[in-house]
């Protein structure tokens, strides 16, 4: 780590919030006549990865700077009134809790900008696209860094907007009915999530995220803590997303570009389990304890239901398609990043922000794969991949991607074991030690029932290896067809951005303590009542 000025580190946060809307403001400008280059359209794909670029290395900046012996203390802080009427202030910060999805964000996005660049998506020109994903990536970053209630409701929304219009107009069939049903859930949630932050800032007279964690719900009554819960927490579920609010994902990952449902699946679902580690946990501890073990309950409904959901879908003769499993996937894996939160303990917490990174890592590669699968065939058709025979009559043995071009085969198999959970990669410590949460949940909580929630969640470890599993050998394996038409394998701007996802699934695997160590002394303080 290196030592940066205070000062400095403000500038680099602030810099993540404000430099992708100045970027998106300039991508709709004219290009400059030398900055051209073959075209304008290449001129602003080259300007997404420009900018996107700086922001990851100011991410990285900030990674390198932060006082990593005191992770639970608020750093890079910047703290002006905005509207002082309402006491609403300009307040940003970071620590261990949100540093890891800040860095998540910006390397995302800019693997997407850089993805775009080299296969600029289907649709209108893509001067708008680079100043949505733009916006996007500014909402997003400010929802993670931002430390007023009201300020992080702005841009809790300011990111549906841009994905609404990734969604309706740079998505694949049915990408209108998708783009609608996004927005109206997520809007519709965020009405209700508006009225229990509007009555936890005037309750307690503050909209301070830092001072609401230290009062730690003392100046809240019980009955508003569970009203407060209640309406924000329903906000939160739609976003996260969790069952029974989740039916606008499956339809949003199908319809949406390949950059869209990384993006949607890597930063945006995050954005709603982040709201419940960083303001009801800590602000309403006794409203979040009356309904934690619903959270649990619905939780693992939601592990159970997202893995039958891929199992359906894996079927032969299913006509299943191979981005709406994924999506299902997601469902299943959020399902144990809510397990973790409900436990209130610092191991589950702990393990509900490492499956965070994990599933953002993960899936990010999934969806990049599978839409480079598509471009290659045409289809994402789980049928149709698993018989590369011109017989449409013959038995679905395996399209034998291995085969037919190995790297594409083996990241597909590496992405896939990494999301059931293997040990030794990302995807395996999160959800057992939200298991291991489960197993002895904070006092006031009924063990028995969460022992009954550590079983059903360990019994869809299971049910997820087998989905997946099972999309391996009808994808991956498999005797080549002489007569399967022959597929490219991984390009070279493809490696680019795919290397860095598959590096950090290995790295946070094999080393967790680096992630946890950042996570776990913020969590302990969270849950103990606020930040110092």
């Amino acid at each position: 780590m290196i030592d940066i000025n205070e000062s400095v580190m403000r500038f680099l946060l602030a810099f993540l919030v404000v430099g992708p809307l100045l970027g998106a403001v300039a991508a709709l400008l004219p290009a400059p006549p030398g900055l051209k280059g073959t075209s304008p359209d290449q001129a602003v794909l080259r300007h997404g990865v420009t900018v996107t670029g700086a922001v990851l290395i100011a991410t990285i900046a900030l990674a390198l700077g932060f006082d990593h012996d005191q992770p639970s203390k608020m750093q890079a802080t910047t703290d002006i009134s905005w509207i002082p009427a309402l006491d609403v202030r300009i307040h940003l910060g970071t620590d261990g809790i949100s540093l890891p999805l800040l860095v998540l964000t910006a390397l995302l996005t800019f693997l997407s900008a850089l993805y775009t660049y080299f296969k600029p998506p289907a649709g209108p020109s893509p001067k708008a696209f680079v100043a949505l994903l733009l916006v996007l990536e500014s909402g997003t970053l400010a929802a993670f860094a931002v430390l007023d209630l009201i300020l992080f409701f702005l841009a809790f929304e300011m990111v549906l907007i841009p994905m609404y219009f990734l969604i309706a107009r740079w998505g694949g069939e049915g990408r209108a009915g998708a783009a609608w049903k996004f927005i109206l859930y997520t809007l519709l949630g965020s009405v209700v999530m508006l009225l229990g932050l509007l009555l936890i800032g005037i309750k307690a007279g503050t909209f301070d995220m830092v001072a609401l964690a230290t009062d730690n719900g003392r100046s809240l009554t019980v009955s508003v803590q569970v009203v407060a819960v209640l309406a924000i927490g329903i906000g939160l579920a739609v976003k996260t997303p969790m069952w029974p609010l989740h039916s606008w994902l499956p339809d949003a990952h199908t319809a949406a570009p390949t950059v869209g449902s990384v993006l949607l699946a890597g930063v945006l679902l995050k954005m709603g389990t982040y709201g419940f580690v960083r303001i009801l946990l800590p602000v309403a501890p006794d409203g979040f304890r009356t309904f934690a073990p619903s959270l649990g309950a619905l939780a693992v409904v939601g592990i159970i239901y997202g893995s039958l959901a891929c199992l359906a879908l894996a079927k032969e003769g299913a006509k299943g398609d191979l981005k709406r499993l994924i999506a299902y996937s997601s469902v299943g894996h959020m399902g144990f990043v809510l397990l973790g939160i409900a436990t209130m303990t610092p191991t589950g917490v702990n393990g509900a922000l490492f499956a965070n990174i994990a599933h953002g890592l993960v899936t990010g590669l999934l969806f990049f794969l599978v839409g480079a699968l598509k471009d290659r065939t045409g289809t994402v058709d789980l049928d149709t991949l698993a018989r590369p025979s011109p017989d449409r009559h013959a038995s679905a043995t395996g399209a034998a991607l291995y085969g037919r071009a190995p790297r594409l085969g083996g990241l597909l198999a590496f992405g896939a074991v990494a999301s059931l959970g293997l040990p030794g990669l990302a995807g395996f410590w999160g959800e057992m030690l939200a298991l291991f949460g489960a197993f002895e949940p904070a006092a006031g909580l009924s063990r028995p029932a969460f022992l009954t929630f550590m079983s059903i969640g360990a019994f869809g470890t299971l049910l997820t290896a087998a989905y997946l599993l099972i999309v391996v050998r009808r994808v991956c394996m498999g005797a080549k067809p002489q007569e399967a038409p022959a597929l490219t394998d991984v390009r070279g701007y493809e490696f680019a951005a795919w290397t860095p996802l598959v590096v950090l699934t290995v790295v946070t695997g094999l080393w967790p303590g680096a992630l946890i160590g950042l996570t776990d002394p913020a969590v302990q303080q969270l849950l103990a009542g606020g930040t110092r």
